[in-house]
């Protein structure tokens, strides 16, 4: 099919993947009213046109903790995203470092960090200043303490720390389509049988299935079955904000705390000296009737001034709504289900021209709005009606 626009990418990866592979990266929690309410609450900020404002020349490049990149925006961590295409964590950051931005590896991916870090290398990245590494709160501190010694090996600068996700979201929509639930090696077997070019890209030619990052826990034995036990039996609920400081105590780089939505919990990691956060609802996949990452935004913003670097996620599906959430305050933009849907339609060439894409809707955004720089992306682009109603 023909891609025209970012969001072509999501029927192009329905029609090529399994459905339990779609919709664990479509689906939300529960009803997915949040999910829903990420999107359209995004959309619903309205900019202020401006002409004859002289826009040429636009740059998209920013800098986010000392590094300088060519967009305001991250590929952000996403759980397999190596069963959407062969070895797939491995072609998106390579995707990610030709195109100058941050590549953020998931804990749960199936490409290991060392493997994702030699790929990046190839693309001239040796340093690894744009390969960032996301850590899930896990019981297992042992464990935790090795995958931050691997990174610092492997001289990963920065670190995400996920804290929205203690106990794994009630996703009612897995359990229909055979991710997980009962026969759920047996349905996703079928589905497989029905796409015959992802079973052969991914199924025989991409294997091993199994979660790099979790062989010293899991064993080389291990698969997607063990990755949706592991969740559940892994993830730690008790942790608290003085649970914390172990990693700012073992982690010198730049620490990025995700999944805030409160200005307390804002507060909080500012105070544990995090150098950022994610305003983050997790895409809708956690605690379904939250308010969107749009809404809350401009609080959190306002709550810790320039104490450290806000960032954002979820509902981006466009290089125009990264202009939004920059303009609601954000310095920079995690992008999820985008390029997981890139990346399962075409590959890295798919994240690629997805990246090309937002990159030009931002430039065509910028122009009609007046501004020429990243840094001029503010509320003064938005028009008086740019809040969604409640």
């Amino acid at each position: 099919m023909i891609i025209s626009s970012p969001t072509d990418f999501r029927e192009a990866a329905r029609r090529r993947v399994p459905r339990f592979l779609f919709d664990y990266a479509d689906g939300g929690a529960f009803g997915e009213f949040t999910l829903r309410r990420n999107v359209a609450d995004l959309s619903a900020i309205a900019l202020r046109q401006r002409v004859l404002q002289g826009s040429a020349g636009i740059s998209l490049a920013t800098t986010l903790f000392g590094t300088e990149y060519s967009l305001p925006v991250i590929l952000g961590p996403v759980g397999i995203a190596g069963m959407y295409r062969r070895r797939g964590e491995a072609q998106a950051a390579r995707a990610a470092a030709s195109a100058g931005i941050p590549f953020c590896l998931s804990t749960v991916s199936l490409c290991s960090l060392s493997e994702v870090a030699r790929a990046v290398a190839k693309e001239g990245e040796e340093d690894n200043a744009r390969l960032w590494f996301q850590l899930y709160v896990i019981r297992d501190r042992a464990f935790m303490r090795d995958l931050l010694q691997t990174a610092k090996a492997l001289n990963v600068r920065t670190l995400v720390f996920t804290v929205d996700m203690p106990v794994p979201g009630a996703r009612y929509r897995d359990a229909h389509s055979g991710m997980s639930g009962p026969r759920a090696p047996l349905r996703r077997l079928l589905q497989a049988m029905g796409k015959p070019a992802w079973a052969w890209d991914v199924g025989f030619r991409g294997r091993p299935h199994r979660l790099g990052n979790l062989e010293p826990v899991l064993g080389k034995a291990n698969g997607l079955n063990d990755y949706m036990g592991w969740l559940g039996a892994n993830f730690d609920p008790t942790i608290r904000w003085g649970d914390l400081e172990w990693i700012r105590a073992n982690w010198s780089g730049p620490l990025i705390i995700k999944g805030i939505l409160d200005s307390e919990d804002a507060r909080a990691a500012a105070d544990l000296g995090a150098e950022g956060i994610v305003v983050s609802n997790h895409g809708g996949r956690q605690l379904d009737g939250v308010l969107s990452s749009t809404r809350v935004l401009p609080a959190i913003v306002d709550a810790v001034q320039d104490r450290l670097t806000v960032l954002a996620d979820s509902g981006v599906r466009s290089g125009l709504d990264v202009v939004r959430m920059l303009a609601m305050g954000a310095k920079g933009v995690l992008l999820g289900r985008a390029w997981l849907f890139a990346l399962a339609a075409r590959g890295g060439g798919g994240v690629t021209q997805l990246l090309d894409l937002i990159a030009g809707e931002m430039r065509v955004a910028m122009t009609l709005t007046g501004v020429q720089r990243i840094a001029d992306i503010n509320a003064s682009i938005l028009a008086e009606e740019r809040r969604p109603p409640l």
